[in-house]
């Protein structure tokens, strides 16, 4: 088996393809769950299941660090879990503020602290987050105020991580879709032209280049899968 690699929201519309794919590449994965109950749907061989929280740094922590005590060694983490809600500034909460950053930053963060000291202690490893447009572009974040605040963090947590790692071997990449063609997407957005959304199946594909011996060489990757939408 080749690089060992922590991918959460493996389970979501996005993860299952990327998962595929990084397995078909002869990567070992391992996935974390909120419960066992979807354990099944991964082959055993390929994928090593373990239930975490991600929202909460102490379940997190645990699941890096069994990962790596399985592995021997983690040599990347792909970090796909995230929520969307709508909502101008002037209608949000700061309960709803939380709730995005606590599904889309905390989720990412309680994972990367951990496992940015494993990668220093071995040489070097990857991080691969995915934006989203609205935090870049403020007019079409200005309707999805709490998750475009949320998504920023991320930018700015890649920013800081490949500061601090110029001298060494760590990176942190950023995919950043406009539309992802997925089933819960069409039917909000039902009179769309979905052909010119991004799929699953690039973003899997532009994530395993990231991965991948030419990919790995690239710093401060901000990749923008923008297609026709």
């Amino acid at each position: 088996m080749g690089k060992h690699i922590i991918v959460s929201g493996a389970t979501g519309n996005l993860g299952k393809v990327v998962a595929g794919k990084l397995i078909s590449l002869g990567y070992g994965l391992h996935i974390n769950l909120r419960n066992t109950t979807k354990a099944g749907d991964f082959d055993p061989a390929f994928v090593s299941t373990y239930e975490a929280d991600l929202t909460k740094p102490e379940q997190a922590e645990a699941f890096a660090a069994n990962a790596v005590a399985k592995a021997g060694r983690i040599d990347a983490a792909v970090l796909l879990a995230g929520g969307f809600a709508p909502g101008k500034l002037e209608a949000t909460t700061l309960q709803d503020i939380e709730k995005m950053i606590s599904m889309n930053f905390l989720t990412a963060f309680n994972l990367i602290k951990p496992l940015k000291a494993h990668f220093e202690e071995n040489g070097g490893g990857q991080f691969i987050l995915v934006g989203a447009r609205p935090a870049l572009v403020p007019d079409q974040g200005a309707g999805s105020f709490a998750y475009a605040l949320s998504k920023s963090l991320l930018f700015q947590t890649a920013d800081v991580i490949n500061a601090e790692s110029k001298k060494s071997n760590i990176s942190a990449s950023v995919v950043v879709p406009s539309i992802i063609d997925t089933p819960d997407n069409r039917e909000a957005m039902p009179g769309s032209d979905f052909t010119k959304w991004i799929s699953p199946k690039d973003m899997a594909e532009s994530i395993a280049f990231i991965l991948s011996e030419t990919g790995s060489k690239m710093k401060e990757t901000v990749l923008k899968l923008y297609h026709q939408a």
